[in-house]
């Protein structure tokens, strides 16, 4: 009888964030999981759903399977079908299981699917949709220590239900994110982004177990300051800021992984400037028009030394900034923002 192989979800992601490979090393303490940065939505946000294909015995198991998250986390899902949803899921057989990572679905034409969900074994569309809310595959943490047999890996994995290549092997498997790729730097082997891998595939004969349901470290993390708090301001919740203010407007991060969100509206079309200003090394993310989830831009260092800086030319309409600082596992500080139209 031949080997059950697992099966493996094949990770999204776009050209230019192309994981960066890194030796896996140990590290003592607690753990937790994992999530990209610059991929997280912005906290209280609604997230639209559209079902490109399926059954309702499936739509029942991924609505279920997504509220997982959403009992924990400050954000919500709305499976409306949409046109325009920010998530879109597909049901291909031929094309196994996989996400785009949080904001980067917005990146993908609206005709195009966001996720697939070609399985559905206990915990898949969990898995998927913590991609989608900005998680990545935990068995690819910097620190997670799993010890591959590579040729082994290669091997198993070229053969059915996955027919991967070497490099697709390496991408989803073998290769690791870079420490400064992502937020969250332990390793938690209970977590439901992390796969069933069989001992044969590791060196020393330790393999992972599967996960089926949310793990502990994963509701700690996803509702934790650095994702979506239900204690912390919402979008809906954004500060006003004034078009062309005399004054700028005093803000601050105060704790370990917080964001800033504020709000203006554009009367007139034309170039728009936001900006930072103070010793703190902050991102900034602009989203708009009338758009809590459509990311026209994001930068860290354009303005004054470590500030973040946006020149665009916008149209009228309702716009949302994100303020973070660079450094989300301890940084903090205080800053001012601004909006200049000229």
């Amino acid at each position: 009888m031949e080997t059950q192989r697992p099966k493996i979800c094949f990770d999204r992601v776009l050209p230019r964030d192309l994981m960066q490979h890194q030796l896996t090393m140990s590290t003592a303490g607690r753990m937790r999981a994992i999530a990209i940065n610059g991929k997280k939505w912005m906290n209280g946000i609604t997230l639209r759903v559209r079902f490109m294909g399926g059954t309702a015995s499936q739509y029942k198991i991924v609505k279920e399977e997504a509220e997982w998250w959403t009992k924990v986390a400050n954000l919500k899902f709305d499976f409306n079908n949409a046109p325009a949803a920010e998530i879109r899921i597909t049901f291909d057989e031929t094309d196994g299981a996989w996400s785009y990572i949080g904001t980067d679905c917005q990146s993908i034409p609206l005709n195009q699917a966001t996720m697939n969900l070609g399985f559905l074994d206990p915990g898949t569309a969990a898995h998927e949709f913590g991609h989608a809310i900005g998680l990545a595959h935990e068995h690819q943490n910097p620190a997670g220590g799993i010890q591959w047999n590579e040729a082994v890996v290669i091997s198993e994995v070229a053969k059915a239900p996955n027919y991967w290549d070497e490099e697709t092997a390496r991408h989803n498997i073998l290769s690791k994110y870079s420490v400064d790729q992502i937020t969250g730097t332990k390793f938690d082997p209970d977590s439901i982004m992390l796969y069933y891998f069989p001992p044969e595939w590791t060196l020393n004969g330790i393999g992972t177990k599967a996960n089926t349901v949310l793990s502990t470290l994963d509701k700690q993390f996803i509702s934790g300051a650095m994702m979506y708090p239900k204690t912390a301001p919402t979008v809906d919740e954004a500060v006003e800021l004034e078009v062309n203010a005399r004054r700028r407007t005093a803000a601050s991060i105060g704790k370990f992984g917080e964001e800033d969100l504020f709000t203006f509206a554009v009367e007139e079309s034309g170039r728009h400037v936001i900006d930072t200003k103070g010793p703190t090394d902050v991102i900034m993310k602009l989203f708009g028009p009338d758009s809590k989830t459509q990311l026209i831009t994001q930068d860290d260092d354009s303005g004054f030394r470590h500030n973040a800086r946006i020149a665009s030319n916008l149209i009228k309409g309702r716009y949302y900034v994100q303020i973070h600082h660079f450094n989300l596992t301890n940084g903090t500080g205080k800053y001012s923002v601004k909006v200049h139209h000229s």
